[in-house]
């Protein structure tokens, strides 16, 4: 399977944009799904609070091997599969994690796989936790609200290559 998802990394713009509702102050875990060459990962690790994490998910080994040169001491590197999600966590000794940062390319990925990373991710977050997200079209957004509801707001990056929506989904009971 590829596991590159698109043709240029994150902007910054989309980056930032992203990151923008994230309570870092007081958000203790963080979960990055396909972090790819690491561009979305440096703003989150910048604004890391002292006591925080960031657990990446990558399964490219040139990718993973990027991020691991990193060597920031509150970044986990994981190279596993991010369904995997709950499973990598208890490796961790932790439960939940506060947010999830997404760049998988959802709609290329097998829908079986897909599927069950919607599933653990919403698992895997505390509750009120978000799961972010980043798509070139809107075709996702159905698969979102099937395990998010009503809970999803939409926005739309226009300086990126290509433009992107970005969701995010918080999980509320």
């Amino acid at each position: 399977m590829n596991t590159f998802g698109t043709v240029a990394p994150s902007s910054r713009f989309l980056s930032k944009r992203m990151l923008k509702k994230i309570d870092f102050k007081n958000a203790k875990v963080f979960v990055e799904l396909g972090s790819g060459n690491g561009a979305i990962t440096a703003y989150i690790l910048e604004k890391l609070s002292p006591d925080s994490i960031l657990i990446c998910f990558e399964i490219n080994d040139y990718f993973y091997n990027q991020l691991i040169a990193l060597k920031h001491p509150q970044l986990i590197v994981v190279k596993s599969s991010a369904e995997n999600i709950k499973e990598e966590l208890n490796k961790q000794n932790l439960n939940k994690t506060d947010y999830i940062i997404s760049s998988l390319p959802l709609t290329i990925i097998p829908e079986n796989i897909s599927d069950l990373i919607l599933i653990k991710s919403f698992e895997a977050l505390v509750d009120n936790g978000t799961f972010i997200q980043y798509q070139y079209s809107l075709t996702y957004f159905k698969k979102l609200k099937r395990v998010f509801k009503e809970a999803i707001t939409l926005e739309f990056e226009l300086l990126n290559f290509p433009p992107a929506f970005i969701y995010s989904c918080k999980k509320v009971r």
